[in-house]
């Protein structure tokens, strides 16, 4: 771990990361509160709010990859953070004057989550310039591990803040963790190469990394059956959120059942731990087949969600299935971004990434909306239900496909540029 932390500028990176997650777990909690107690917003309304988020992958993810590759990476990291800060303390001042709506809450929401987009997009492509690719899973594998932490304290945190100061002020301290992440990417000194300066031609760039994800052999695969997982994924976790805060125990005060939600978030905080934990050791069977584990294992969490009684019983087996479901992710996920990471070379970075999690983070877009019309058509369980069929199809079909084969790290040559990309 020292020498990881030795390469410079990725401790400050690291740090950074780590603080925004913690902050964002603050509003994981605060959101739907504030859009349920506060909006008095319906299941349909909750599902467009969190759909909201996320409709800026999908209709400028490509963009925002050209983006990531056309310009210094550190210097949009530092302009979205102190831009999200900015767009949260609005959310919140708006919600504590009364002055917040529905429409006027997703139209915010789907400002942060433009800026969320292009964040993520430098973000990824940025780790390659700060430590050696034999270092990217180890790298990648610290940082899930800090979101993990983050994850297990963050939204019991956020819950305990929400019942005792209210969604808007919880909201309020997220803006601060972004604020002091803005400024720690700001003191990087790490020299950042800025990339070619020649003629370049958009579609062209569109394209080249559209080809990169989809002719590949095993990042088309890895892509596609991860797109169907975050649609599925999606409708389930919203339709969880509503069942924990208005399903689980109806007779529970609503700021007792968000003190619960965090609880619920937190335990799956620690399945992640766990799964990041254990990572390294699921990487020597292979990338791919580390990544497929995860893939399986996740479906039957949902399912435990899906069987959730009523009460005390209930909330343990929400929690059980939290747990889960973020073991899962959290085994996969660093070797997957490692995978990814390695085998793309730098000018391609921001392009694989962004196209990628442009359509993955895209398909909230369609799942989260159609979540909330399933619970409030067919009920809390019989929607979770179809998630858990969704996610293990997707997880079937990755089983049986190219992705299974992946090696980490694989060679990558660099492909040739084309005559229009620079003069």
């Amino acid at each position: 771990m020292t020498r990881l932390f030795g390469h410079p500028g990725y401790a400050r990176f690291w740090a950074a990361d780590t603080v925004s997650t913690f902050g964002t777990y603050l509003t994981t909690v605060a959101l739907p509160i504030i859009a349920i107690v506060a909006l008095d917003a319906t299941d349909a309304e909750v599902g467009l709010i969190n759909g909201a988020r996320w409709t800026p992958y999908l209709l400028f993810g490509l963009l925002a990859g050209v983006v990531a590759d056309r310009y210094r990476r550190r210097p949009i990291l530092v302009a979205t953070d102190l831009a999200r800060a900015v767009l949260l303390t609005l959310i919140a001042s708006l919600a504590l004057l009364g002055a917040l709506s529905v429409p006027a809450l997703m139209v915010l929401v789907a400002a942060f989550g433009a800026l969320s987009l292009l964040y993520e997009a430098a973000h990824q492509s940025y780790l390659p310039q700060l430590v050696p690719t034999v270092a990217l899973t180890r790298a990648n594998a610290r940082m899930e591990q800090s979101a993990s932490l983050a994850q297990t304290t963050g939204p019991f945190l956020g819950g305990s803040l929400v019942a005792a100061v209210g969604a808007p002020v919880a909201m309020l301290v997220d803006a601060v963790s972004y604020l002091v992440s803005g400024l720690l990417l700001a003191t990087i000194r790490r020299d950042e190469p800025a990339p070619h300066p020649g003629r370049r031609h958009l579609g062209h760039e569109l394209r080249e990394g559209l080809a990169w994800v989809y002719r590949h052999r095993v990042l088309a695969s890895y892509a596609v059956t991860m797109h169907a997982r975050f649609l599925f994924a999606s409708l389930a976790s919203t339709v969880l959120t509503l069942f924990v805060v208005r399903g689980l125990d109806p007779g529970l005060p609503e700021d007792r059942a968000a003190f619960g939600l965090g609880v619920v978030l937190a335990v799956g905080g620690v399945g992640a731990v766990v799964g990041n934990s254990l990572s390294d050791l699921a990487g020597r069977w292979g990338a791919g087949r580390a990544i497929v584990l995860g893939r399986v294992v996740e479906p039957l969490g949902w399912v435990l969600a899906a069987l959730a009684a009523s009460g005390t019983a209930g909330w343990v087996m929400v929690g059980a299935a939290e747990f889960v479901i973020w073991f899962a992710l959290g085994v996969g996920g660093p070797i997957e971004m490692g995978y990814r990471q390695a085998i793309t070379p730098d000018r391609l970075q921001g392009r694989m990434n962004a196209t990628i999690r442009s359509l993955n983070w895209g398909m909230l877009t369609i799942g989260a909306p159609v979540g909330g019309l399933l619970a409030e058509h067919l009920g809390y369980r019989p929607a979770i239900w179809v998630g858990v069929a969704g996610t293990a199809v997707a997880a079937a079909v990755a089983a049986f496909s190219p992705l299974r084969t992946a090696r980490h790290p694989e060679p990558a040559p660099e492909p040739a540029p084309s005559p229009v990309a620079v003069d």
